[in-house]
C-alpha cells in the first residue's frame, strides 16, 4: 500500500520527520525486503533485526495516527489504540527469528 496509496501514510507521519513521501517509499521497500529476508534461513537473522528496526521506526507514525483519529473522533480510533501495543508483539515476534 505504500506505493499504491502513499498519501494515506504521509498524513500519519509526524511533522518533525522530513521528506514524508520519500520516507513512505523507503519504509514500503524495507517492509518488502524484511519479508524476503525472513524467508531464507541464511538471512533470517538480518531480516529479524531489520524488522525490529522498522517496527521501532514506524512507531511515531502509529502514535500520530492515534492522536489524529482521537482528535477527529474517527470511528476506528480504537483500532489505532490496539495497534500501539501490537508493535511490541511484532518486535518480540521478529526477535524470535534472530537465532
Amino acid at each position: 500500500m505504500h506505493f499504491i496509496r502513499p498519501h494515506f501514510f504521509m498524513k500519519i507521519m509526524p511533522d518533525y520527520i522530513p521528506f514524508h513521501l520519500r520516507m513512505v517509499y523507503i519504509s514500503g521497500a524495507v517492509e518488502i525486503l524484511c519479508g524476503i529476508l525472513l524467508l531464507f534461513p541464511e538471512t533470517q537473522k538480518l531480516g529479524a533485526y531489520l524488522c525490529i528496526a522498522l517496527f521501532i521506526a514506524v512507531f511515531p507514525a502509529n502514535i500520530e495516527m492515534t492522536k489524529k483519529f482521537y482528535q477527529i473522533h474517527h470511528k476506528y480510533f480504537w483500532l489505532t489504540v490496539v495497534r500501539l501495543p501490537l508493535q511490541f508483539v511484532l518486535i518480540w515476534w521478529a526477535y524470535q527469528f534472530r537465532r
